[in-house]
């Protein structure tokens, strides 16, 4: 007897000890199938020992970026979630075990004919293997199911999504970077120039051939040139260090120079409006997880209004019955007793749960509705918007390219005027500055073209 108790105790403890705490901030432990999903999503890049070209960047993103890591755990949960719905279908299986203690002697088994030896007692244990299966439900695990594939194939398109635009993003810093750093180039040109043009001022004022105050105002020019210099490279410092972050790196290494061209070899071709509308309608991964979401929301009112429907289930048992303690009557201490049938449940009042989960279903529905609407109305405003950046770009850069030449020559004529006597001091340094400004120019351009195409391709859904 007393190990009898001991064990219910035992059984009643297990139920309220639980296992150790899964810690928040270390990684999560991942089952072989899982792991071998996350190495085909995420596979390892090899990080560059020197220079770093836009596709290395953007596998190193792909594979260390906590944003898509993150968005993959999502789809992961998605499909966790849909096979817990889609497991609901099936018969479930378990064990169920009692120990009661009554205050009056009750009969250990149901009378099965008339004459039957009764035992009676007050310590009554039983154990019995229950299996449950729902045989009706009105259509509700159907649309839950339904709903849970929608939702899963949301949560890839969103992964999805959330890899275009990484892909945008890592672009973007990385032709920022090429045209800062020739900015930095076309600053350190100048500040060459200028001392070199310093130098042949001093030789003149020696000469009595220039008053100082030219070279007081080539210094001012020069020191207001090399305060740019550095307020560019804090600039570059800064998106190395964005460039970093986007990749997964915890530091950024700014002696690991990006290698990449802006200027394109080759004439791009850019589609008609209702073409890159119509592209992304079909492409466009967040517009095919909103339709999911959508018709999975569907789903989930039909599955609402079939809570007003009856509820059949399959129902046995199996198990045996026997008496911990003192006995009164006649028969066995220890015998079997099963079951099988079904039930059913039919909702008759519930207090206007059934009405109100029906109501709060069709108003997600409707926000979802909205939702889609608002996003097709983002994309034609990004895919415009993006086109208009393309063709702007394009025509700035042919319209400052042949600039360029024309105020180097610029500067080389006032330089020649100066050192012959004809020219003023005033004019060099327009000249200077002006060459300056067309060439930061002309290279900052040049990286907004190519973020607006990589924009357009993102709005259209181009991987």
């Amino acid at each position: 007897m007393t190990k009898l108790f001991a064990f219910i105790a035992l059984l009643v403890l297990a139920g309220c000890t639980g296992p150790s705490p899964t810690p928040p901030v270390q990684p999560v432990p991942a089952s072989p199938s899982e792991a071998s999903a996350e190495r085909a999503v995420q596979p390892e890049v090899e990080r560059p020992e020197a220079s770093l070209t836009l596709a290395q960047a953007i596998d190193i993103a792909l594979a260390n970026n906590p944003d898509v890591a993150a968005a993959h755990w999502d789809h992961q949960a998605a499909q966790a979630r849909h096979d817990h719905i889609a497991g609901s279908r099936w018969p479930r299986l378990g064990v169920v075990g009692s120990y009661m203690r009554h205050l009056d002697e009750q009969r250990l088994l149901p009378v099965r004919q008339p004459g039957d030896p009764a035992i009676l007692s007050q310590d009554i244990v039983s154990g019995d293997l229950v299996v449950t299966m729902p045989i009706f439900t009105g259509g509700r695990l159907i649309h839950q199911i339904q709903a849970a594939e929608l939702l899963e194939e949301a949560a890839e398109h969103r992964l999805a999504r959330n890899r275009e635009e990484l892909v945008f993003n890592v672009s973007s810093v990385f032709f920022n970077i090429l045209a800062q750093r020739r900015v930095i180039q076309s600053l350190e040109f100048s500040v060459r120039t200028l001392q070199e043009h310093l130098d042949r001022v001093d030789a003149l004022v020696a000469a009595r051939k220039a008053a100082n105050v030219d070279r007081l105002r080539t210094e001012v020019r020069l020191a207001n040139v090399r305060q740019q210099l550095v307020q560019e490279g804090n600039v570059l410092a800064v998106q190395h260090r964005v460039l970093a972050s986007l990749l997964g790196w915890e530091q950024a290494d700014a002696t690991r120079l990006v290698q990449g061209n802006l200027e394109t070899a080759e004439e791009t071709s850019v589609p008609e409006l209702e073409t890159a509308l119509a592209t992304a309608c079909s492409d466009r991964a967040d517009y095919l997880a909103a339709q999911s979401a959508l018709e999975a929301q569907a789903h989930n009112v039909d599955a609402a209004r079939a809570g007003r429907s009856p509820t059949v289930v399959l129902q046995g048992s199996y198990g045996g019955r026997w008496a911990a303690g003192s006995t009164t009557g006649t028969g066995d201490k220890l015998d079997d007793i099963g079951r099988i049938g079904l039930a059913m449940e039919i909702p008759i009042f519930e207090g206007g749960q059934i009405n109100a989960t029906v109501q709060e279903q069709r108003a997600h529905l409707a926000a979802a509705r909205e939702r889609l609407r608002k996003l097709e109305l983002q994309i034609r405003l990004e895919i415009e918007t993006a086109l208009l950046s393309v063709t702007s770009s394009r025509k700035r850069i042919e319209a400052v390219r042949a600039s360029i030449v024309q105020a180097r020559e610029g500067l080389r004529i006032e330089q020649q005027k100066y050192d012959l006597g004809t020219g003023a001091i005033v004019d060099v340094l327009d000249a200077q500055a002006a060459l300056l400004e067309t060439e930061t120019t002309y290279y900052r351009i040049l990286a907004e073209f190519q973020t607006a195409l990589a924009q357009l391709k993102l709005a259209m859904g181009h991987p």
